[in-house]
Order: structure tokens, then sequence, then C-alpha cells
């Protein structure tokens, strides 16, 4: 039994990963009710949340149907660290993590996100005193490294489980690789393998396919796996490595009927809480993954991405499911 402090999670969890744009409390929610044992929010600033800024306090939404649930901040001054885990208690999440791995170079450039792998000691003091901060449990997310030759993941990992974090994620590359070449899982093994090591080690990059969840699991001895672009349009992901994993053959594909219920339900959740402007705007980049492998299908997407009327798209989920009903997908 994998767990996060005393949350339970199951034999081998698989976790919604943060990411911008993505994980918000509607996708999350479909992530969770197909399977996803963990979510976490998108990276929120730690900047952002003591200026009250209105984008990184909303992304503090959370709902009890995600439980459990993890918020995840970021940023490198200490003082403004702390002051953002008062404010995340506020909104009682299950778990905080920390973001250690954010290639972008404008989180990046204030040593945030994977900056601080340039400074480990940093890293370990700002997770210390944060640890020391809440009765939360914390986790951390990173990288292999700043780059291939300041690859010190199995000391980093164990400094980190020292001053007291619950788990910790791991992207199997380094910060220059970005998100380039494949994700190399077996300095992410090699943290588990470390006897030193007690806490649940989750290895992230390149999970896109049931057969890498079940390697992960079984040849690098994993404690879980967090998923991320392989669920972005596709929040079954999770079920259908559920499914593989007992039965070692492959779950149907969801049905154009299912991947219109799942786009209706998106849409209609994103309005509920960002409202009928920014719930159209924010839920069009999912359509693409949605319906990928519809032939002819770019004259309903143009019409989804561009109509700013509900109902004109939800006409165009029904107008795809009249049009398109014989078609299988693979």
């Amino acid at each position: 039994m994998v767990t996060i402090g005393n949350i339970q999670l199951g034999d081998f969890p698989l976790l919604l990963a943060p990411m911008e744009d993505v994980s918000d409390p509607p996708f999350r929610a479909l992530c969770k009710a197909h399977g996803a044992d963990v979510v976490y929010t998108e990276f929120i600033s730690s900047e952002g949340l003591i200026r009250d800024a209105a984008k990184s306090v909303q992304k503090l939404d959370i709902y009890e149907k995600e439980r459990p649930v993890g918020i995840q901040i970021f940023g490198a001054n200490l003082d403004s660290m702390l002051r953002s885990v008062e404010i995340v208690e506020k909104s009682q999440p299950d778990i905080i993590d920390i973001n250690f791995g954010c290639p972008v170079k404008k989180v990046v450039c204030k040593g945030a996100g994977a900056g601080i792998l340039k400074d480990i000691p940093l890293m370990v003091k700002l997770t210390a005193e944060m640890v020391k901060h809440t009765h939360l449990p914390v986790t951390v997310k990173t990288r292999l490294g700043w780059d291939h030759d300041s690859i010190k993941i199995i000391e980093v990992a164990e400094r980190l489980q020292d001053v007291g974090i619950a788990a910790i994620s791991i992207h199997g590359r380094t910060r220059a690789q970005m998100y380039k070449g494949d994700a190399d899982w077996a300095p992410i093994a090699a943290v588990k393998n470390n006897p030193r090591m007690h806490i649940p080690v989750f290895g992230n990059g390149d999970v896109n396919s049931p057969e890498k969840a079940q390697l992960m699991r079984d040849s690098f001895g994993l404690d879980g796996a967090m998923i991320g672009r392989a669920s972005i349009g596709n929040p079954w992901f999770f079920n259908q490595v559920k499914h593989y994993f007992n039965t070692g053959e492959h779950m149907a594909p969801p049905t154009l009927a299912e991947r219109v219920d799942a786009a209706r339900r998106h849409l209609e959740m994103s309005i509920a809480w960002k409202g009928p402007v920014l719930g159209v705007l924010e839920t069009r980049r999912h359509y693409t993954n949605y319906f990928k492998g519809i032939p002819n299908f770019k004259p309903y997407r143009t019409r989804m991405v561009t109509t700013n009327e509900p109902e004109l798209i939800y006409a165009t989920f029904d107008e795809v499911l009249e049009t398109f009903s014989n078609f299988e997908f693979a």
C-alpha cells in the first residue's frame, strides 16, 4: 500500500500531473471519474498568491469530488513561499506540492521551478522550512537535474526526504532537455533502490501507454506513475492503465458517444467554474484530442474553437454525434 502521509493510495497509484492551463477543476474531475488516484492543480505562483493576483487565487479552487487533491506552488523566495503555504492551507487541500521541475524560461529565470536545481542547498532549505510550516504532507516534483553533467537526483531525493517530504515525483529529463528526447527512468529507479529511501518515488515522463506504465511498475520498481500529456483529451487513460494491469488486455477505446459526453461535461463544468466567456475559451484546447482520429473533422473542430456561444458548441456536439455515428475508433 502506497501512502502519502496518512492518505492511502493503493498499490500503484496513478497521479494526474500538474499542468499549466490543463489540470483545472473541470479536467481534474473528469480524470478522477476515470481512475486517477491523486490529482494536482496547475502550478501556482507564490508571488501571485501573496499579491492576491486573481488568476493565482482562482487556481486554489478545489472540490470534494477531487480528493485526494494536491495544490502545487512554485517560487524561490523563502518568505513568499511560507506566506503562500498559509494561503493554500485555507483551501484545505490534502497535499501541498512544490514545483522544482518546471523548465519554462519565465519561471526558471527567477530561480524557481527547475531553476532551483542550480542551487540544491536553497532547494533543501526552502523545502525544510515549508515542511515545518504546515501540518499537511509536503511532496516535491522535480527533474533529474539541470543538465546531463549535474544529475545528482539520488542525493537530492535523499536530502529532501531527510527534511520531511512525504513523497517525490521525478520527471526523467533534465531541464536542458525540456521535453525533447526520451525520458530516462533509470535514475528514478536508482532513487527508489537507494536503501535509505522510504518515501514513495513516483515516475513521470513518457508514460503514454498502459505498457509503459507496466514497465515503470514491474521493470523499474517505482511506486506509482504521474501522468501528464497522455491524459490531455484522454481522461480515460487512467482506467485504461488499470484495465491493462488487471486483464493484460487493452480496454476498448471510448466511443464517439463517450467522447461527446466528456466534451459536453467538460464545457458545462468549465462554464460553471469560470463563466460563459472564459469557460468557453479555456475548453477549446481539448477538443482536438477528444475527437482525434475522426476523418474530415476539421469543419466541426473549427466551429468548436471559434464559436463563443455555448449553445452553438453543444449543437455542434450533437451534429458530430449524428454525422459520425458509424465511425469506430481504433
